[in-house]
């Protein structure tokens, strides 16, 4: 390959750029910029170009709300530097081993961020690494927040899962000219990406795209029934000014949406079982009852949907301490406090917090609060998503603690990132959530894990069986026992079906 490799696409021809021995294809269009018309609409395609399109910078990325910083930690190379303005911002990022090659493994990166925050390209989630271990790694954009997640009537819905798939139909019809097989595509996924990969499992839009899937820090409970997309509808109407369709919401620009988009984390989601399952943080989600997502996620799964899958399924240990160490919740709210926070999301709150220490010496309200939110935001949800799968399933459980905030920040929710990615080299330091140290032989085992996955099929450790064994991420790693605490299990499963 030359310096500037170009690659033929169904779309027309794209120049690249080898850097440290991989080529790398930037701001690829997968779709046509979603303006005017294409607001609140399903992808459409992408205009073909003549000439040769340079593929050897970062793009646009989807309109977003300014992200909250996280006191005492530089997160810029994990979560990137925001909203990058532009249209033509549904895109698609390729690393390859070599575009000459054929038959490579493939596997699609789906970022987390809520669903309405992120890009495919910040530098933890660089693919270089993938690309020398001879995958052929992919990641994406697609349309986040009240942009991609709205539900207006004459729009469509699940807009920004729309585009996911749209990206996976790109990489079917163009992922060989990069080197590619297209009949071994592997997703992975972090947070709402994660989430994601298990939505596309149960979506029979999305059947025979991919092959493989890992699903990390999110599962397939993380949707909302049509009620309360209708809800979130009319506030952010409300909020604008205008009626909640997508005629009305055109005529209003993407910077008025951004700059209303905040009234959404206000409104009352919780559902008929006063269940608000996103830890009541994130307002814009998918919904059920379409031709993407036409009955429960989890239903679908249990029923058999995407039983030919093999998946990998996990969390980290400590993923709500994001969210309530930075900014001190977690030592200065009190009993009562935490109390309130969860009843506002959830029944019995009280039993539930009982359940981790509430109300007992050398335990705070803020304490009990975040454990119960890691296992009922994210471990149980994702541990139902293993026993529900009826293929192939591995979980693992990622537990190596970061020593930020003098050690209280633990194995929060993204710290995995950089070991997937096998990146630690660009995010460690005194100011970063790995901290100065980490372990880099953990994450290379992590990285391993996933490529041979990809690979092969196989990660290296047992399936997730009768006897519930996981494997414990850690410096030393080690097969265990899921303890996934039953008593919540058992009396507080309130899962849509």
């Amino acid at each position: 390959m030359t310096a500037e490799p170009v690659v033929e696409t169904r779309a027309g021809r794209v120049r690249g750029e080898q850097v440290d021995g991989v080529t790398r294809f930037l701001a690829v269009p997968y779709a046509a910029a979603p303006v005017g018309a294409l607001r609140f609409a399903v992808p459409a395609p992408v205009e073909a170009w003549d000439g040769v399109r340079d593929a050897t910078r970062p793009g646009p990325t989807a309109p977003q709300m300014p992200s909250q910083p996280i006191p005492g930690l530089d997160v810029s190379r994990l979560a990137g530097e925001g909203w990058q303005r532009g249209e033509d911002y549904l895109l698609v990022n390729v690393w390859s081993p070599d575009p000459g090659s054929s038959g490579l493994p493939v596997m699609v990166f789906f970022h987390g961020g809520g669903y309405s925050l992120g890009t495919g390209y910040v530098p933890v989630c660089d693919g270089a690494s993938f690309a020398r271990n001879g995958v052929v790694m992919v990641s994406i954009n697609y349309r986040l927040g009240a942009e991609g997640f709205l539900c207006l009537k004459g729009g469509a819905t699940n807009v920004g899962l729309r585009d996911q798939i749209a990206a996976l139909e790109w990489v079917r019809d163009n992922i060989a000219a990069f080197g590619g097989d297209p009949d071994n595509v592997t997703l992975f996924g972090e947070s709402a990406g994660g989430a994601s990969i298990s939505l596309l499992l149960a979506s029979p839009r999305a059947t025979g795209l991919f092959h493989r899937g890992i699903v990390s820090s999110g599962h397939p409970e993380m949707v909302r029934p049509p009620a309360q997309a209708q809800t979130l509808a009319d506030a952010l109407a409300a909020a604008l000014g205008a009626a909640a369709t997508a005629e009305a919401f055109r005529g209003r620009s993407v910077e008025d949406l951004i700059a209303v988009q905040g009234a959404g984390y206000g409104v009352d989601l919780r559902d008929e079982q006063g269940v608000e399952p996103f830890g009541g943080i994130l307002p814009y989600t998918p919904v059920t009852g379409d031709d993407v997502l036409p009955e429960p996620p989890t239903v679908a799964i249990r029923n058999g949907a995407g039983a030919e899958v093999p998946l990998i399924v996990g969390t980290n240990r400590e993923e709500f301490n994001q969210t309530t160490v930075p900014n001190g919740a977690i030592d200065m709210m009190d009993d009562d406090q935490a109390l309130a926070a969860l009843s506002a999301i959830r029944p019995h709150a009280d039993e539930i917090l009982e359940l981790y220490g509430w109300g007992r010496p050398g335990t705070t309200g803020g304490e009990a609060l975040t454990r119960a939110q890691t296992d009922l935001t994210f471990r149980l949800p994702a541990h139902r998503l293993a026993a529900a799968h009826q293929g192939r399933t591995h979980v693992y459980e990622f537990g190596w603690r970061s020593p930020a905030f003098d050690g209280k920040l633990g194995a929060c929710h993204s710290l995995i990132l950089p070991f997937m990615f096998n990146t630690l080299s660009v995010d460690s330091g005194p100011d970063r959530m790995a901290g100065p140290n980490p372990p880099q032989e953990l994450a290379e085992r992590v990285h391993r894990a996933w490529v041979d996955f990809a690979v092969t099929g196989d990660p290296g450790w047992p399936e997730y069986g009768p006897d519930r064994e996981l494997l414990w991420l850690d410096d030393p790693s080690d097969v265990r026992h899921d303890d996934v605490p039953q008593e919540l299990a058992e009396r507080f499963d309130l899962t849509r079906g």
